[in-house]
């Protein structure tokens, strides 16, 4: 049996960010680590993920998922080596994947937890590409956007974890066109030469509308927003009609102290009769299996491709949270516990 620790290290947030967060309102703390529950099992956390959405779990505002609560433990994706178990179907020496992220041991109802096998595939990737963010491409283009073979197809945001597989996928599913955009030179190579986007801009090198309508010039079906503002703004303006619209997320405007603009060409919405549809990747849950086929097997064959930015160390967490804000990542930003 696996000895149990006294006591462990987890992150709480302290302070509510004001604009763009900052290390001061991140505290990493020690704390006892518990015995399971009944029902229960205890986790050596070994990766542990952060992504976008957290940032709105540090505003104190009613949304589809509560604020984190200060000086208590954040949460977040994590997969680990269960050390102790008092729940059926889980025993010591399985690894899962679970929500008790942002701390060293966790303790977890089993029924949250999902065991995942190391030798179907690495465990970091269940955090990605076989994970949330890779079940929210899967879900948000082909099921939220209705996408069809021939649809052209536009991902802002398309380095990232999410954007990387939608415009693969597409690709896979006979898309007759795959843009994307991203914030450097470096990305916007990954995106043509790895990725295999028939497209690709740096959106920080002139007006999106523009950059956008090169790149498309005749137009597109289906829009994956992972950024907002002024990409959703260029989106609807090539859009055809009855294009659709996927809002995963709206990242340039997590950290802005003011509500934006709306995109001023809204009214387009009507004569084109598009369809914009926002989406919570909880909500198609019941895709998992026909996802962890059909991806799970594009990544054994070779098919679809995805990076990961591991920052090592517990202690380093926020840091890697931060970087993920602005946009350091390639991929997937994971925390490895690992030595």
């Amino acid at each position: 049996m696996s000895v149990i620790p006294a006591t462990g290290r987890e992150w709480h947030l302290v302070a509510r960010p004001d604009g763009w967060p900052k290390p001061e309102a991140f505290a990493l703390r020690e704390a006892p680590v518990a015995e399971p529950g009944p029902g229960q099992v205890l986790v050596r956390n070994l990766y542990m993920s952060v992504d976008p959405y957290m940032r709105g779990r540090m505003n104190d505002v009613k949304s589809y998922v509560p604020p984190f609560q200060l000086d208590q433990p954040m949460e977040g994706g994590a997969v680990g080596e269960v050390l102790a178990s008092n729940a059926d179907g889980i025993a010591a020496g399985d690894h899962v994947l679970h929500f008790g992220g942002w701390r060293e041991y966790a303790v977890v109802d089993a029924k949250s937890a999902v065991k995942v096998d190391p030798e179907l595939a690495p465990l970091p990737a269940y955090l990605g590409v076989l994970g949330m963010p890779g079940l929210t491409a899967y879900a948000g283009l082909l099921e939220v956007a209705s996408f069809k073979e021939g649809d052209a197809v536009f991902v802002s945001g398309a380095a990232g974890a999410v954007g990387s597989e939608v415009g693969q996928i597409a690709k896979l599913k006979g898309a007759s066109r795959v843009i994307g955009s991203a914030g450097t030179d470096e990305k916007v190579q990954l995106l043509l030469d790895e990725y295999g986007f028939d497209a690709a801009f740096n959106y920080k090198k002139g007006p999106v509308a523009e950059q956008l309508k090169e790149a498309a010039p005749d137009g597109i079906d289906v829009y994956f927003d992972n950024v907002g503002g002024e990409h959703l703004e260029a989106a609807i303006g090539r859009l055809k009609v009855h294009g659709r619209v996927t809002v995963c997320g709206m990242i340039s405007q997590y950290n802005a102290p003011e509500p934006p603009a709306a995109p001023r060409n809204l009214a387009l919405v009507i004569g084109k009769r598009l369809r914009i549809q926002g989406m919570l990747v909880q909500d198609h849950q019941a895709l998992q299996p026909q996802f962890f086929e059909e991806v799970g097997g594009w990544i054994r064959e070779g098919k679809l491709r995805y990076r990961e930015t591991v920052v090592k160390g517990v202690e380093n967490a926020a840091d890697a949270f931060l970087g993920m804000l602005r946009g350091d990542n390639i991929g997937k930003m994971i925390v490895s516990f690992e030595d």
